[in-house]
Formats: C-alpha cells, structure tokens, sequence
C-alpha cells in the first residue's frame, strides 16, 4: 500500500469516490453503533499473548484521560501485506524495477540508497513473518535465532563448508565461521593480533583497538568475537545475493549496517576506525584508481590498520599475482606500510602523519584531496579517488591523542574544538544524560530484565553522551545523527561509540524489527517539523525498525509529545510511563517531556 496516486488516470476516479462514499457510510453506521474505526479496523490483527511473551495478562483497552473518556486516536493505520515483512523502502529492489531507474550495475549504484518520492511511501505497518517469536537475548542470541523470525536458509546450504550458519530444528546456529577462518572467528582473531605483536594476543592493543570496519562481512561473526575482546565493530554489507546476511546480524545482536563501497561516500566521519577488515569480501580494491582503498583511508584513523584475507596475498598463479602487484604499488603510493604478512593475511598500516604525503614526487597517483574538501561530510557525497591528509592537529599530534577504552566513553576528544566546545561542556553534557539515562531504566524497570534490551538505537543522538550512559549494560547502541546538522558523529567515533548520518525524512538502512529501544531525543520538533517532513511518516517507519515488544523513549516538547500521543491507539503502541507529561497543561518545555512506550505483538488475521 502506497501513499497518494501511483499510476493515476481518470478512469480510477468514479470507484475511488464509491469507495469513499462506503466508507463514510460506514464511518457513521459504527460512530453511531458506538464502535471506533481504530476498534474495526483493529479486529484485523490478532495480539499475542502467552505463547510468545509469557504475558497470558494482555490488556487489549484503549487509552483513557484522567476524566475517564477515551481519547481520540487521529486514524486507523492498516498492516502491509505479508510480502513487505522484511521491506526496506530505500534498498527496494522492486522499487528500482518499476521506477525503471537508470543505474550503473558496475558501481554498485543498485545497492545504494534509491528513495521512493512521497508519493510512493509506504503508509502501512510491517507485518512480522508466521511463527514470528521474540528474539533470543543476547548473549545467547550470538550463537542462535529463530528460523521463524528470519526464514531464510539459502546460506546454510551456500556456505556449509565455512560454518557461516547451520539449520537445527526450528533455530538456525553460528558456528563462527567465516569465508576466510571456517574453523571459528575467534581463532582468527588471536592470530591476527599475534601478527600485530599485541601484548597477550589481545586485539585490544591495551584499549588502543576499539572501532573497526568489517567490510563484506557475511553474517558478522567477525565483529560477533570482537564484543568479547570490548572491540566494536560497524559490520558492513549490501543487500546483495546474500541479502539477509545484515538481517542476521541483527538479530544475534550485533552492531551492523546496510551498506556498500559504490560511489557515495560511507556514512561515516574521517579517522573513525582503528581497524578496517576485509575478508574475501569479493571487493576489486584496484577499480576507478583505487577509490574503494582511499575510501577506507578516509575512515581509518592516523596508524590504522587495514586487515586483508584473500587470495591476492598469498597465491602464486599469474592472475593473484598481477592484482597484488597493482594493489601493493597503490598502497605505497597511499603510503601504507606492511605491518605483517602470514599465510593467507596481509596487515597494512596508515602514516601517522602528513611527513610521507608531503614527500611523494609531484604528480603521483592518487592525489591528495582538494583543500576545500570536507572529509566529514559524507551523506550523499560521492567519493573521491585521491589522499585526505590529517589536520595540522593531527600531523603535529602524530596520531589522534584518544585515550585508551575505556576511559575514551567519557574523556573529552580532541576534535571537540572543531565545534567550539570546551571540557566543561563536554563534561556537564556526560552528566546530564547519565542522569537521563537512570531516569529512563526507572521508567522502564516495571516492564525490563536486565537481557531484555540488546540493540539501541539512539535517533539525535549529539555527542553521544546517552549511549556513553549505558557502556556498563549488555546494550550497544547505534547513535544517529541528523545529516543537516552539526557534524558531532565524529565525536561519537573518537568516544570508542559507532553510528551513522541519516536524514530522517527517509527510511533507515536496516531491516524490519531489528532494534530493541529507540531514543527520539527532539527528533520529532527539531528535524521533523522544521523539516517539514511527516509526523505520520517518522512514527511508521519507526514501528518498521521496531521490534515487537520493543520500546520508544520519546523526549520532546509537550506539545509534540501530545501530537504524537493520539497515534497510539493506531499503531498498536502502548503508553507505558511518563515524565513531566500533563495533557491539559497548556505550559511549554523544550525537552522536559518524556514519553515511554511498547510496542505491542500482532499479527495479520490469515496468520492466526
């Protein structure tokens, strides 16, 4: 279901206006007949009780006021059709078939981001599959997930002799293998810190390592073992012919992102990752003079590493050799050094400083980049084949000054100067969301165990501080923030946090049902209303994202909180706790307001 008038004509005219007059009428038979059109239109879906949340106490009343009258909900919002249960509006596939989109297959542009426009959204609520189950909790949910929830078992069979994944009964199981280390990611990595001389063979390097970029990244057992060593790792992959791979991810709790190296700019900030890992991961380093390479430069922090498993590094035949030829000459150029070679594994590592850019004869390929260029603006920029040299900062530091994790959550970052915060600032900010933080878990406690929450997502999320709140809980939270804003995200990366930009006008780059918790800090007044965007729009697509049972902490003026309070009832959401929120009160307050909310479990009615 779409909004507005996808292929129009006047010949659709005379039975929209038959089906507008029925429905009048039927408006005014069940207004009369003292039955809502949100209660007829519920009788469509059928909650779930006991056999999936243990909870056999389901209470199925509408919100009521302090004087006893329901209150009124804006519309009924009708569930999509089955085969839009795992959609994702801007990764749509069928959507660039039909809109005949012109798109250069050789650069990936099919598995970028490509929007509907208005027109065409989506104004329905993503149906979970049959036998959907609520996710196992973390950290069980690392090794094993319900089939039912994600009923894809292609890569069992496509990747059975590397131990990506295994059907057992009605649970499929991560072995923790993966295309290069079919024996257990956990093994891989020991060695690869071995290679790297890390004292104890910790990947950590004493907290030194601590956000990493797995490119290609199957199914994420690698950043899956990385938790264990307190490394978190963006795991990035396209929705491509292992298009549920970033789905699954997800569901075993794993940080992870929609996403490929086509001709935009990743969402990320320049020096944002200690360690960039590709593992066989069927990327051609060498195309368009090495844009994909000086890409992952841009995101690698000053003496990052570049981890690379693949056959170019260790075969013999003349075409591996040709392709490590050509790549071992671009990185020299890049001025990357080896830092180790083994087996079948090549670490490269970044300069420090500008010294060996500034050295490279005149005229060497790749350039350096433009010096008007912005390495941190990243959202819809297409990339560039050329160098981003460190700030003068930087190159006088001889590295980025971050302290170790995980004293790095909570020291102020050197890059807070480029927004003209001071330490103060920046410490007064920590402090406050730590006490929004225990707020919000007293609000929440009634309705949470300590493995209730897994993956977060944090929708404003400025400098990071509430996810800097939670670094002791078994959460992690993927911190957004707002592409036309200040560019803070850097911050994040420098507090060992991960995230991404996003324009929340548009659907996020993940699959349906794949976030615990979401904070909407003045998401809805700052960016939607002065944006002009859909209210209606932003809630929808904010139940996609949502897992059943999950919960929404919204933080915003009272008068929006109000607004958003009479969708409720239609989106099958549930009021569960309030802060500073009287509905009669005609009193403004910018962000004092705090709204928590359920969501509930349905399903269509030919599920049942």
């Amino acid at each position: 279901m779409t909004r507005g008038r996808v292929d129009g004509g006047q010949t659709k005219l005379i039975p929209v206006l038959v089906i507008a007059i029925l429905l009048g009428c039927v408006f005014i038979y069940f207004h009369k007949s003292g039955i809502s059109p949100v209660e007829l239109g519920s009788k469509s879906l059928k909650r779930l009780g006991s056999s999936l949340s243990g909870d056999e106490n389901v209470d199925s009343s509408t919100t009521s006021t302090e004087d006893g009258k329901n209150d009124v909900a804006l519309k009924t919002i009708p569930a999509c059709d089955d085969r839009y249960s795992e959609l994702i509006p801007c990764l749509d596939r069928n959507f660039i078939y039909q809109m005949r989109l012109k798109l250069d297959l050789t650069v990936m542009e099919h598995y970028e981001r490509n929007c509907p426009p208005p027109e065409r959204r989506y104004n329905c609520l993503i149906p979970p599959p049959k036998g959907y189950k609520v996710p196992i909790k973390w950290p069980g949910s690392r090794d094993e997930v319900w089939k039912a929830n994600i009923p894809h078992t292609h890569l069992a069979t496509e990747k059975s002799d590397q131990n990506w994944m295994v059907v057992r009964g009605e649970k499929i199981v991560f072995p923790g293998g993966g295309t290069h280390f079919h024996y257990g990611a956990d093994k891989y990595i020991k060695a690869m810190a071995n290679m790297l001389g890390f004292p104890d063979d910790n990947i950590n390097n004493g907290g030194k390592v601590r956000t990493v970029l797995d490119v290609g990244c199957g199914v994420a057992s690698f950043g899956a073992y990385l938790l264990s060593y307190d490394v978190i790792t963006m795991s990035l992959a396209p929705n491509d012919v292992h298009q549920n791979q970033i789905q699954f991810a997800l569901e075993r709790g794993i940080p992870a992102y929609l996403g490929v190296l086509g001709t935009k700019r990743l969402p990320y900030p320049s020096r944002s990752f200690e360690l960039a890992h590709c593992s066989r991961c069927r990327i051609d380093w060498l195309q368009r003079n090495g844009i994909l390479l000086l890409e992952l430069d841009r995101v690698l922090r000053p003496g990052g590493y570049f981890a690379y498993s693949s056959p170019e590094a260790y075969a013999q035949d003349e075409e591996d050799l040709r392709i490590w030829r050509k790549m071992s000459s671009l990185v020299e150029r890049m001025c990357w050094k080896i830092a180790a070679k083994q087996n079948q594994t090549v670490i490269w590592v970044k300069p420090l400083t500008n010294d060996c850019y500034m050295e490279r004869e005149p005229g060497t390929q790749p350039p350096m980049c433009r010096p008007n260029d912005n390495p941190d603006a990243v959202w819809g920029v297409p990339m560039e084949a050329c160098i981003s040299p460190y700030s003068d900062h930087d190159h006088k530091a001889s590295g980025s000054e971050l302290a170790p994790w995980p004293a790095r959550a909570t020291a102020p970052p050197p890059r807070l100067a480029d927004f003209g915060y001071s330490r103060e600032m920046f410490e007064k900010d920590t402090e406050l969301w730590h006490r929004r933080v225990e707020s919000y878990w007293n609000l929440l406690n009634p309705k949470i165990k300590p493995d209730t929450l897994r993956n977060i997502m944090d929708m404003n999320a400025n400098l990071g501080s509430f996810a800097a709140a939670l670094k002791d809980k078994p959460v992690w939270v993927m911190n957004v923030v707002p592409e036309d804003g200040p560019k803070t995200i850097k911050i994040i990366y420098d507090r060992g946090l991960v995230g991404t930009t996003h324009n929340w006008c548009e659907s996020f780059s993940t699959y349906p049902r794949t976030y615990d918790l979401l904070h909407a800090w003045t998401i809805f007044s700052d960016v939607v209303e002065k944006k002009r965007c859909s209210v209606e729009d932003l809630l929808i697509e904010m139940d996609r994202i949502l897992r059943p049972q999950g919960f929404i902490i919204i933080r915003d003026k009272r008068s929006t909180v109000r607004s958003i309070n009479k969708y409720l009832q239609a989106l099958h959401w549930e009021a569960i706790g309030t802060s500073g929120l009287d509905l009669d009160s005609e009193e403004e307050d910018d962000d004092g307001v705090v709204l928590v909310i359920q969501k509930k479990i349905w399903l269509t009615s030919h599920k049942q």
